[in-house]
């Protein structure tokens, strides 16, 4: 049997070259998929027949294409329609790497039930799988210091309170749907040039709240380290400022040591349970962007474990804000 699946859809795994020069699976092991998708880094790496892959997905249109790679991998592929911050609850035997790859799908973007673009009409959802609450939800019953908190966390939206403000004004009316929260956006914005949709940072910020991503980001790194055995690897690749921000932070703090201050020598870092092989992101090459333009905000980040027992609770602190922003969903369960 091949060891590769014709996959029926083209697909461009985001810098998969590098991601497998890393995690070398060619010597064989077991690697955790985090983020399944398309199937594209799974299916490179079961290219060796002495791999295995146990993948998460959240997302139940995952389940289609992972039920077809049970059947041409066997054994090999295991599929779990779980959220990336439950892999604490899997046994492994020689796992050698696990995978982030937090990126959405063409798919899924233009998928009309997800509402992820503000492009189409319709109701509010934004809800990637085993979810409590949509961003109709969102937009329709949170008050406006909630929505502002929202906006300016997880879109860093300056004119975060007077779009908050507009949206109560307006569904005091009637209920809102995608295209009259992209009207109400326009109106809200100041009239000057934009590099990006004037809706762009409002519609992150909602499919962040939404799918508790920053709490999912934070706990699934937390619970990475947790299960990965030493010399064992943790790769992410993000695409956008905030992700990249805590997994940078992750990384560089548990595996340097601590500098108070620029004038004063450093000191050692008793907590330090990484090494961080590659100082320096790594992007996608020209050529990679010129064959798949949205790959262009990819950055991957790396690290190998190198010593147990680690404590995480400066992080948890350090980004306390953000997780206490998606607690105010508890709102709406």
């Amino acid at each position: 049997m091949s060891a590769t699946i014709n996959l029926e859809k083209k697909h461009f795994p985001v810098l998969l070259d590098e991601l497998i020069k890393i995690i070398s699976p060619r010597y064989g092991g077991t690697f955790l998929d985090c983020t399944f998708g398309q199937g594209g880094y799974s299916e490179k790496i079961l290219e060796n027949l002495q791999n295995k892959v146990i993948a998460f997905d959240r997302d139940s249109n995952a389940i289609k294409l992972s039920n077809k790679f049970k059947i041409h991998f066997k054994e090999r592929f295991e599929f779990h329609n779980k959220k990336f911050s439950e892999i604490k609850n899997i046994s492994s035997k020689n796992l050698k790497a696990i995978i982030f790859d937090l990126g959405y799908s063409t798919e899924q973007i233009f998928d009309n039930e997800k509402g992820l673009s503000f492009n189409f009409k319709g109701k509010l959802n934004m809800r990637m799988g085993l979810n409590q609450f949509s961003a109709h939800d969102v937009i329709n019953k949170l008050d406006t210091d909630d929505l502002t908190k929202i906006f300016k966390h997880f879109g860093d939206e300056k004119d975060a309170r007077k779009i908050s403000k507009l949206i109560l004004k307006h569904r005091s009316r009637n209920t809102l749907k995608t295209e009259d929260l992209v009207e109400i956006i326009n109106k809200g914005k100041k009239n000057h040039n934009y590099k990006i949709n004037k809706s762009t940072k409002i519609f992150q910020s909602l499919r962040i709240f939404v799918n508790q991503e920053i709490s999912e980001l934070i706990y699934g790194l937390i619970n990475a380290y947790k299960l990965l055995p030493l010399n064992g690897y943790i790769v992410v690749i993000t695409f956008h400022s905030l992700e990249d921000k805590i997994v940078k932070y992750f990384f560089k703090n548990y595996s340097e040591d601590k500098r108070v201050s620029r004038y004063l020598p450093k000191t050692k870092n008793t907590n330090k349970v990484f090494e961080l092989i590659d100082k320096k992101v790594i992007t996608p090459s020209d050529a990679e962007i010129k064959k798949n333009p949205p790959s262009r905000s990819a950055k991957l980040r790396y690290v190998k474990k190198i010593k147990e027992d680690g404590n995480f609770g400066d992080f948890l602190l350090k980004f306390k804000h953000l997780i206490e922003t998606e607690n105010i969903g508890k709102k709406l369960c």
